[in-house]
């Protein structure tokens, strides 16, 4: 008696996993609730008596760390699917668990899963702490617009001496004659800034003890222009620079490759693609305003831009260009493209490391 070969979909929520297999041809063996345990999953997938030949399951909160735990107990290949583009390729608009695992389990069957790179844990933990950061940045974001609103419904002046924000202007606004009320929530939010500043350069020192000896952050630190929150956001988000093909790639996965509007003889651009992950477009978008004050290469290449594009033209075209050039630093030239990018003038394309062979390059969150 021959071993029937199976598929396996995964619908995951927080108690619960909705568990689809399909054999080779399509057949449906069974789709059923189990507890959110990748041991049950596992029990039930062999009573089925069938060799699993891949598991799908929709990346979302939680199932990186649900699919690395049933690796790690079954040896099972497990893939992330990546959910918008899942969305897209269903037939109809109903929406059911049922539905859901099957349809994991068939593209899987038929390899044609949308599939985004599943991290390791280190990758996923840094992840959390880039987030965490995050969070706090735009608190603090937050906690400036309500003084500064405070300080219009009060019809204070505007301090001349100094910039918003700095010390002088700090030391100023406390001085300031505002109502008994409006005094005691501008000393509310002052303390609330006060604490968040420290929480984030708490995070800030995490990041160093975090990615101490990581020799991709060393890497990208080395760069000009490239400081330590730059890197970590990096290192986390992008995680393994060699899973993509080539520089081309990894800018249209950070959101930073134009997005073209053609037609016939008309031909345009509109903007950068709709994709990618936001804060990572926008660390390099800060990247790029600060690479002309380090490089006078990027100074120049900026000034040319300029004379024939807007401000923030120029400055994705700089990001977009020097993403490019530090994959070729990054990946070793036999592991990418034979095409090399020069923008970023002398570095070293390993530094000795070694680097795993690339997997099969996946869609990115």
């Amino acid at each position: 008696m021959s071993i029937v070969s199976c598929y396996v979909g995964l619908d995951y929520h927080d108690e619960t996993i909705r568990v689809c297999v399909l054999a080779e041809d399509g057949e449906l063996m069974v789709n059923r609730n189990v507890g959110n345990d990748p041991a049950e999953v596992r029990r039930l997938v062999q009573l089925r008596g069938a060799s699993v030949r891949g598991v799908a399951i929709e990346a979302c909160c939680g199932s990186a760390d649900f699919a690395a735990e049933l690796i790690a107990q079954t040896g099972w290949s497990v893939k992330l699917a990546h959910p918008a583009a899942v969305q897209h390729l269903k037939k109809n608009r109903d929406k059911t668990d049922h539905g859901d695992a099957w349809l994991l389990a068939d593209l899987l069957r038929v390899n044609y899963l949308p599939e985004v790179w599943l991290a390791d844990s280190h990758t996923r933990q840094l992840r959390r702490l880039v987030r965490h950061r995050q969070g706090l940045v735009a608190e603090r974001k937050n906690i400036k617009l309500r003084i500064r609103s405070l300080l219009r419904e009060e019809r204070m002046p505007r301090c001349s001496a100094a910039n918003a924000w700095t010390k002088p202007w700090m030391a100023w606004i406390v001085t300031l004659p505002l109502g008994p009320e409006s005094q005691w929530v501008l000393n509310q939010e002052l303390q609330r800034l006060a604490q968040v500043e420290e929480a984030i350069r708490q995070v800030d020192q995490r990041f160093a003890d975090a990615t101490q000896g990581d020799p991709l952050v060393e890497k990208l630190l080395a760069l000009p222009g490239v400081a330590l929150v730059t890197a970590v956001i990096l290192r986390a988000l992008i995680g393994r620079f060699d899973r993509f093909r080539n520089g081309k790639q990894l800018s249209r996965f950070c959101g930073l490759t134009p997005c073209n509007a053609s037609s016939g003889k008309r031909q345009a651009d509109a903007g950068l693609v709709n994709e990618g992950n936001e804060l990572l477009r926008a660390a390099m978008i800060q990247l790029a305003k600060r690479l002309p004050r380090h490089d006078a290469r990027w100074k120049e290449l900026h000034s040319r831009l300029r004379s024939t594009k807007p401000a923030n033209v120029a400055t994705a075209a700089l990001a977009n260009r020097w993403l490019r050039g530090v994959y070729y630093q990054i990946v070793p030239p036999q592991l990418g493209q034979p095409e090399q990018n020069s923008d970023l003038g002398s570095g070293s394309a390993n530094g000795g490391e070694p680097v795993a062979p690339r997997p099969h390059v996946v869609l990115g969150l």
